[in-house]
């Protein structure tokens, strides 16, 4: 039930947060950015979350719930295309895309919303990954 719950929305992970920001605004340059156009109508609710780790010193998560599935897997899919396309690392999806004023650009990732649990395991996962040295988690 959790995942299904979930099954609309977007994460958006380490963009700069400020206090005069406008989440939608942002999420719809995002969308430019990998070349998709999104309409008010398609993004049910937007909004920044609470962090699970309050002494960690990245930005809140942005959390975009959409009109359907297949939406959220189009942008997923977008995004991928628009990191491999990029022929350097420092050109992948950052803050400087989004026309976010920081003092270096920031990585921005993007995923699915998943569980907490999840979330859990799968860092734990990547943990066990890199000690074993595997290629693909």
């Amino acid at each position: 039930m959790e995942n299904m719950s979930r099954s609309h929305n977007v994460e958006l992970q380490a963009v700069p947060e400020s206090r005069s920001e406008n989440i939608m605004t942002i999420f719809k340059k995002f969308c430019n950015t990998i070349g998709m156009t999104i309409d008010d109508t398609q993004i049910t609710a937007c909004r920044r979350v609470a962090k699970m780790n309050e002494k960690s010193k990245r930005p809140r998560n942005i959390l975009e719930t959409l009109s359907s599935p297949r939406l959220r897997d189009t942008i997923l899919s977008l995004t991928r295309r628009f990191n491999k396309s990029a022929k350097d690392p420092s050109n992948m999806l950052n803050s400087s895309h989004l026309g976010l004023a920081a003092s270096s650009a920031t990585r921005i990732y993007v995923t699915e919303h998943i569980s907490p649990q999840c979330k859990f395991l799968y860092a734990e996962t990547r943990k066990v990954a890199k000690e074993k040295k595997y290629d693909f988690v």
